[in-house]
């Protein structure tokens, strides 16, 4: 079963670096843990996808080592 994560917004007039350090932690403190490592994983495949669209991404390559 997976279990949503309520969308929330902040609204801050100008930059207040504070506030929304407050508001990310408070987030991050509501979530559980199964539920932080769901938005990693899901953050960075969207990363991913960016990168390779872009053309960022490289395949694996095979690096020969030589004594």
């Amino acid at each position: 079963m997976i279990h949503r994560i309520k969308p929330r917004i902040l609204l801050v007039k100008g930059d207040q670096p504070k506030r929304e350090l407050e508001f990310e932690l408070d987030l991050q403190a509501s979530l559980t843990t199964k539920q932080r490592f769901e938005m990693m994983f899901k953050r960075s495949d969207q990363i991913k996808e960016v990168l390779i669209r872009h053309g960022y991404r490289k395949p694996v390559e095979i690096i020969k080592r030589s004594k």
